[in-house]
């Protein structure tokens, strides 16, 4: 299996690449630099192009040029949030107009050219998998202030609907994952029960999230997730 993961220098990102593959699949980051420190659960292949998304077509171009010829699943991970995102001093009206924008170029705009560019890649797998990841930001009711922010993942439901629909005669399986609070902290090579400890309940380890992934990406073509909210324990919203 080939596996392109964008947004893959750390956080969740980096847990994608050293957790989903199995041995002698490759997996292939995209990011502004390559992490360092590396430690992939399996024998897989890894190779990465290091671009800024901040730029999406010039971006999508140099991907476009070194991505594989052939690939099995796309993960879209990248995304940013207001500087005062997720804090009691996020106030929208002081949002300034260009971190508004770049937030859109990343998040949207970014998302929709490079899938445009890279999906013909995936038609010729027996699986082709687009795998996208949201927030519970982007729910109904989500309870969140942050108007950018929130509105470009509604956004990725929206792509998620939409190439459904333009390449389901392909078998093209799109999964929106909806995540809550994660604790990037603790990165997957360190204990799941480390993780845990972060104010236990409230902060999603990434090692579940990977776990959730790699169940996805090896069901059978017969079928696929549309959709997967994965909350905190304790989240009152859920």
């Amino acid at each position: 299996m080939k596996i392109l993961v964008v947004g893959a220098s750390k956080g969740l990102g980096k847990a994608f690449v050293e957790g989903l593959p199995d041995d002698n699949d490759t997996i292939i980051g995209v990011s502004r630099g390559k992490p360092k420190d590396l430690q992939l659960k399996r024998n897989a292949g890894v190779d990465w192009i290091e671009v800024d998304l901040a730029n999406p077509v010039e971006a999508s171009d140099i991907i476009e040029r070194q991505v594989p010829a052939e690939l099995d699943v796309i993960i879209y991970n990248l995304g940013i949030w207001e500087k005062l995102a997720f804090t009691g001093n996020y106030q929208f009206l002081q949002s300034s107009d260009e971190e508004i924008v770049n937030l859109v170029q990343v998040n949207i705009t970014s998302a929709i050219i490079l899938l445009k560019r890279i999906i013909p890649r995936l038609l010729n797998s027996a699986r082709p998998q687009v795998v996208l990841t949201g927030s519970t930001s982007g729910l109904p009711q989500s309870g969140q202030p942050e108007v950018a922010f929130g509105a470009s993942k509604f956004a990725l439901r929206g792509i998620a609907d939409a190439l459904r629909e333009g390449f389901r005669e392909k078998r093209l399986a799109v999964t929106c994952l909806q995540l809550d609070d994660l604790n990037t902290d603790v990165g997957i090579s360190e204990p799941l029960s480390k993780a845990c400890q972060k104010d236990p309940g409230r902060f999603i380890p990434v090692h579940d999230v990977v776990s959730i992934t790699r169940a996805v990406i090896n069901l059978s073509s017969c079928s696929f997730v549309k959709e997967l909210v994965l909350p905190a324990i304790r989240d009152e919203k859920f």
